[in-house]
C-alpha cells in the first residue's frame, strides 16, 4: 500500500548518474594533493571510509568534471566486496577526491522532487540493495550500470518530507558518530596505556599509595605458564549448543565437553590469523588450531597481565609461510618482563578496566544502529510519518 501523498516509482526524470573517469595508472602515488576514489572507499552501510595506508592518490592531468565537491553523491557500481554494490556515500571534502571508474555520480535533474539526502537513504534501504544485486551483472564480481541504478523502485514521498525524515535520521547519525570517535578515543588511550604500563614506563601506586619500583624481570615464557596444544576436534562432531570451541578464528563452534575448566590465553598458531592472542572463557575447548598458554600452576603470574603482555607483543618473528601462516619458531623462548604478582595485578586491573569501556561503547554504537535501521525502515516505507512544517524548507 503505497501511503498518501507518496509515490511507488523509478528514478529514472529525477536523477542522472554519471560514470567516472578512468584514470591511468601510471599516475597513482602513495602521496600527493588528489584522492582517487575506488570502491573501497564506500562502507558496506554507506557512508565515507577513509582506507588508510590503502589510500590511492593521483598525481596526473585532471579532465574536467571529475574533481568533485564536498556533498557530492557516488554510489559504488562494483562490488568489491559482499553487501558493497550500490552503497552510497558523500564526498567530505571540496577540491580533493577523484571521480574514478566503477564510481556512480548522482545528478539531480528535478531539485524541488527529490533531495540528495533522501536519496542516500534510499539506496541504502535494504530494498533498494535487493533490487539492486538481482539486477546486477558478473558471477565472482558483480557490477551495476547507470540505468539499472535509475531503474531500482521505491516509495517517493514529497520533498518537504524527505527533508524531514533525512533530517530525523541525521540525530541517530551523530550519536553514532559522536559514540564512535568516543570508542576510537579509548581504544587510543588503552594503546597508550599498554605501552606505557606493559614497558614500566608509567608505574602505578600499591595498596599502600606508595609507587612500585621494583625491578622487572626478563623471563621465558616458559618459565611462567605452560604452553601446549590441545587435542584438535574436527567440525563434525561440533553442534550448535554446548560450551564454546575456540579455534584459528575465535568462537567456531558448539561441543559436548570441554578441555579447560578456566579461562585461558590462546594463540592463533595457524591460518590467517596466525598471531593473533585470545581470551577464552572459562569451560571451553581449545582446539590443536590455537596454542594455550596456561599459568594456572604459576602463582607470582597474572594470567590477565600475561594476556596483555602478548596482546602487546609483536610475535611476527615466529611466524613463517604466506599460503598458510604458522608458528614455527619456539614460542616458549619468547621474552616476557615480569614485575612483581601484586604490580602485576595492578596493571591488570587498569586495562581491564580499559576494555570494560570499550565493550560498553561496542554494544552502544550496535544497539544505536539496530534502532536506526528499524527507524529507518518504519520511516521509508511511510509506516511511521513525520510531522512537516515550514521550517524544514530551509
Amino acid at each position: 500500500m503505497v501511503p498518501k501523498g507518496w509515490e511507488k516509482r523509478d528514478l529514472h526524470g529525477l536523477i542522472t548518474i554519471k560514470h567516472g573517469f578512468a584514470f591511468k595508472s601510471e599516475y597513482f602515488s602513495n602521496d600527493g594533493k588528489y584522492v582517487l576514489l575506488t570502491p573501497g572507499s564506500f562502507n558496506e552501510s554507506g557512508g565515507f571510509r577513509n582506507q588508510g595506508p590503502k589510500t590511492k592518490f593521483y598525481n596526473g592531468p585532471i579532465p574536467n568534471g571529475y574533481l568533485l565537491s564536498k556533498g557530492d553523491l557516488l554510489l559504488a557500481m562494483t562490488e568489491q566486496a559482499e553487501g558493497l554494490l550500490g552503497s552510497p556515500l558523500f564526498v567530505p571534502e571540496d577540491n580533493k577526491y577523484l571521480h574514478n571508474q566503477r564510481l556512480g555520480l548522482v545528478e539531480i535533474n528535478c531539485p524541488d522532487k527529490i533531495c540528495s539526502d533522501f536519496l542516500y537513504l534510499f539506496f541504502n534501504h535494504e530494498d533498494s540493495r535487493k533490487q539492486i544485486t538481482e539486477q546486477s551483472t558478473g558471477t565472482k564480481v558483480k557490477h551495476t550500470s547507470p540505468d539499472r541504478l535509475c531503474s531500482v523502485i521505491g516509495l517517493v514521498p514529497s520533498f518537504l518530507e524527505q527533508k524531514k525524515i533525512a533530517q530525523t535520521l541525521s540525530t541517530w547519525d551523530k550519536a553514532i558518530s559522536m559514540t564512535e570517535n568516543l570508542l576510537t578515543n579509548s581504544q587510543q588511550q588503552k594503546k597508550a596505556l599498554m605501552q606505557q604500563l606493559l614497558t614500566g614506563n608509567k608505574r602505578l601506586l600499591d595498596e599502600n599509595g606508595v609507587r612500585f619500583n621494583g625491578k622487572w624481570e626478563k623471563k621465558h615464557l616458559s618459565d611462567v605458564a605452560d604452553v601446549y596444544q590441545p587435542k584438535t576436534i574436527s567440525q563434525s562432531m561440533m553442534s550448535d549448543s554446548g560450551y564454546p570451541v575456540y579455534g584459528a578464528n575465535g568462537v567456531i563452534g558448539f561441543y559436548q565437553e570441554f578441555n579447560h575448566e578456566t579461562e585461558q590465553i590462546a594463540v592463533t598458531c595457524r591460518g590467517s590469523t596466525c598471531g593473533i592472542v585470545n581470551w577464552t572463557q572459562a569451560k571451553s575447548w581449545i582446539t590443536g588450531n590455537a596454542m594455550v598458554i596456561n599459568t594456572d600452576n604459576y602463582s607470582y603470574v597474572s594470567k590477565k597481565f600475561l594476556f596483555y603482555t602478548l596482546n602487546g607483543s609483536d610475535l611476527k618473528y615466529l611466524i613463517s609461510g604466506s599460503g598458510q601462516p604458522q608458528i614455527t619458531g619456539n614460542i616458549k623462548t619468547h621474552i616476557i618482563n615480569l614485575p612483581c604478582i601484586e604490580e602485576q595485578q595492578k596493571i591488570a586491573a587498569v586495562l581491564s578496566a580499559a576494555d570494560a569501556e570499550i565493550s560498553t561503547l561496542e554494544k552502544k554504537i550496535a544497539c544505536l544502529k539496530d534502532e536506526k535501521k528499524a527507524l529507518m525502515q518504519q520511516l521509508l516505507t511511510g509506516k511511521r510519518r513525520v510531522k512537516v512544517d515550514e521550517a524544514v524548507a530551509a
